[in-house]
């Protein structure tokens, strides 16, 4: 049976976005016909977690309504160098635990991390949302892999906007930075945008 993965925030012994979370968790469980769900709220109370602090509260479950969770410390890493890499096939609608194929393309590239391109438009990292700059704006790519709680959280309150973001375009922006539920908006590290090591017109362009 297919597994999925829940990373939340918790600081201070509080959780983050939890709406978000619940709301993907419940959508996950009526995707595949199942009755019902788990409550994230009373899963973490039973934790009994009392610590200060920063930690990722990392919950995997089944539809069978069987979990196990992880309360790790947590610090947001700084990243040396993203490479695209290009593939058309790769679906991720649902937050699988299983990340095989991430990894494998991880493996294959000559960075640290990569920018995952479908169909020619920027998607995801291999475990974040992105987000471009153009001036002062800050721009998501609509051709997502994974609908993050922080990329929806961002939207709902207008801090940031959605933007077709391609192989022709993309060296249109000047910086970018990564968001998933433990990276926050303007909370981590900016990249400029040559920290992608083959953006289209260098030598190693989509090269792997």
């Amino acid at each position: 049976m297919s597994q999925f993965i829940e990373s939340i925030k918790v600081e201070d012994q509080e959780l983050f976005l939890l709406e978000f979370h619940q709301k993907r968790v419940n959508e996950t469980f009526a995707h595949f016909g199942k009755e019902g769900s788990i409550d994230l709220a009373k899963i973490f109370k039973n934790l009994e977690h009392d610590e200060d602090g920063l930690y990722k509260m990392r919950l995997i479950y089944d539809l069978d309504k069987r979990f196990r969770t992880q309360m790790i410390p947590y610090a947001i890493p700084e990243i040396q160098d993203f490479q695209l890499v290009e593939n058309n096939s790769y679906d991720y609608s649902f937050k699988f635990e299983d990340r095989k194929e991430l990894e494998k393309m991880k493996m294959k590239s000559k960075a640290e991390e990569i920018i995952i391109v479908k169909n020619n438009h920027i998607t995801d990292t291999s475990f974040s949302n992105i987000l471009f700059q153009k001036g002062k704006d800050w721009f998501t790519p609509t051709t997502y892999l994974l609908n993050g709680v922080q990329r929806q959280n961002l939207l709902k309150k207008k801090k940031i906007k959605e933007a077709e973001i391609t192989m022709q375009n993309i060296k249109g922006y000047s910086h970018f930075q990564l968001i998933n539920a433990l990276n926050d908006f303007d909370d981590m590290f900016i990249y400029p945008i040559d920290k992608i090591i083959n953006l289209p017109g260098s030598d190693d362009y989509l090269d792997i």
